[in-house]
């Protein structure tokens, strides 16, 4: 179906892709992972024809094999309504259905009954052709399935949301219905309950899928093969198996690389101690008695050689391919929030809580909850239910409609916010740190590197810095605050696989307590000791862990 052939790519001096090569076979469906700027999306624009390789070849078997691309940033039709951008997805099976009307009309009006029920028939093969009915239903449960179908058809996308514009992207791409799929993020934006409706819509896809995702639970259900692009190397490996077969293989392989390294090292150890013994010999026999010199000499310089030649062997067993690597140590974010300040044991109380914004029903109403120092809390739901609105509830940034929230005492409140609005995109990386403590610049610097910001990526405005940098500086300067209630919105977007799993660490070791947003269904399983959903103006607090069973 699709070969990529030792592909090469680089901007100025920086190489982005190295000598990458795979192939994947029809009906395959295949997880592409890797840091953040690894070049995943390079790839992929590459394979779509958007970019082009310094070298290698990118061939598509058959040749006029169709690709559906979805990019990360999907480029809205903002011309366009959503009925319209719809419909333009699915150009050729309507102008077929019209023309399948059209001679169905013309056998009630014809004189040559011959000739219009064989243009009938024409036009009903390919009709059926292009899936018929059956694809007009399939398009109606994609609307439906991903969020859509309580659009108005005739709102103009420029209005849309973010996330909507993004689930129309992906539905009019699975509208096309491509012999490959290649999807960039497409679990961006979506709710839970969208999310498990394109897994098993990709489960079902009986074309090629090669999709990015940073989503663990998404990988583990839809891809039989995973591509891993390294960072460091900038190559490719491909390993059998979902997400978790691939971890468990990774973690595998750095175990055997550790203790063959360690081996590795005690052979080394020991072959220099031998010649720096063999070495000592020499030395003592040059220094003999005179009587024999040269017979002592010759002993002497024989030794010596024999020290030399197994320096040279040694030399050339460390410069050999045979020779271990030590393992990397990965450059990820490293998140210590240190012991938070104390407060009492009851930390927060909602009580009969109530809020909608003017003109609007209720988004919820009746919320007890009381929330102990601790505590894990995910807060779950559709989008545009009103877990955000319940966060800045409690942060107090708004007001309740009825009821009210109570704070214990020595309460101090970090807010890690889904759209970064607690940053000023004005100041710099480095000045955003230097205003929340005084410090050196030096010591600024030094903690920014823990956040992978080094050199002169301290200095971009927050203004130009990626989604992701600015999550790993909101999280920065959530760690300078020493807070003990952390309200965390989204918190993983952005965030590559090794950091997502950094990231559910560092929570895992902060005492105080912790209230998130969050749909990746990993890290709510890991994470949640209670659950408050959030749905069709109700607020219900859900004894016990996350489970799947809770949808939203």
């Amino acid at each position: 179906m699709l070969q990529v052939h030792n592909l090469y790519k680089s901007y100025g001096s920086a190489t982005v892709l190295a000598g990458i090569s795979f192939v994947i076979n029809d009906g395959e469906h295949v997880g592409l992972i890797g840091p953040n700027g690894a070049g995943k999306t390079t790839l992929l624009r590459c394979i779509v024809d958007q970019e082009q390789p310094d070298a290698g070849t990118v061939t598509r078997a058959p040749q006029d094999l169709v690709i559906g691309y979805l990019p990360q940033a999907a480029a809205a039709m903002n011309d366009m309504t959503v009925a319209a951008s719809l419909a333009a997805a699915q150009a050729p099976l309507l102008a077929a259905e019209a023309a399948l009307q059209q001679t169905t009309e013309a056998l009630g009006s014809t004189d040559d009954l011959d000739t219009a029920l064989a243009a009938y028939a024409e036009a009903l093969e390919h009709f059926e052709a292009l899936g018929g009915y059956e694809r007009e239903h399939r398009a109606a449960a994609i609307a439906n399935g991903l969020g859509l179908g309580d659009l108005d058809p005739g709102l103009p996308v420029a209005v849309l949301s973010g996330g909507q514009k993004t689930r129309l992207g992906l539905a009019t791409l699975l509208l096309q219905e491509p012999d490959l799929l290649v999807l960039d993020e497409p679990t961006n934006h979506l709710d839970t309950l969208a999310l498990e409706w394109l897994e098993g819509f990709v489960q079902g896809y009986r074309g090629g899928v090669l999709v990015v995702s940073h989503d663990r639970a998404f990988l583990d259900r839809t891809v039989t093969r995973t591509l891993y692009l390294d960072l460091q190397s900038r190559t490719i490996r491909s390993y059998p198996g979902n997400y978790s077969a691939f971890a468990a293989a990774r973690a595998a392989e750095r175990e055997r690389q550790g203790a063959a390294w360690q081996d590795q090292q005690l052979y080394v150890a020991a072959v220099e101690a031998d010649i720096g013994r063999i070495k000592g010999d020499a030395q003592k026999v040059q220094a003999g008695p005179k009587r024999g010199r040269d017979y002592y000499g010759g002993v002497s310089s024989k030794l010596a050689k024999q020290a030399k030649a197994r320096e040279r062997k040694l030399e050339r067993y460390l410069q050999s391919a045979e020779r271990v690597e030590k393992p990397r140590s990965q450059w990820e974010l490293k998140l210590d929030f240190g012991p938070p300040p104390q407060s009492g044991r009851a930390v927060l109380r909602i009580e009969e809580l109530a809020f909608g914004y003017p003109d609007a029903p209720l988004l919820f109403h009746d919320l007890t909850l009381d929330v102990q120092y601790g505590e894990r809390i995910a807060l779950v739901g559709p989008n545009g239910a009103g877990k955000t609105t319940l966060l800045r509830l409690i942060e107090g940034r708004l007001e309740p409609a009825a009821g009210q929230i109570r704070l214990g005492t020595n309460v101090r409140i970090g807010v890690l916010a889904q759209e970064h609005e607690t940053l000023d995109i004005r100041r710099t990386v480095l000045a955003t740190v230097l205003h929340e403590r005084a410090m050196s610049e030096t010591e600024a610097r030094n903690f920014l590197h823990f956040f992978l910001f080094a050199g002169d990526s301290v200095h971009l405005e927050v203004g130009a810095c990626s989604l992701g940098e600015r999550s790993r500086l909101q999280l920065a300067v959530l760690v300078l605050r020493g807070c003990n209630l952390l309200l965390l919105d989204e918190p993983l977007n952005h965030l590559d696989i090794e950091s997502r799993e950094h990231f559910e660490d560092a929570l895992n070791a902060f005492e105080g307590t912790v209230i998130a947003v969050a749909h990746d269904r990993a890290f709510l399983r890991s994470f949640a000791e209670r659950v408050v959903e959030v749905r069709d103006g109700q607020a219900r607090v859900l004894e016990g862990p996350y489970r799947e069973s809770n949808k939203t």
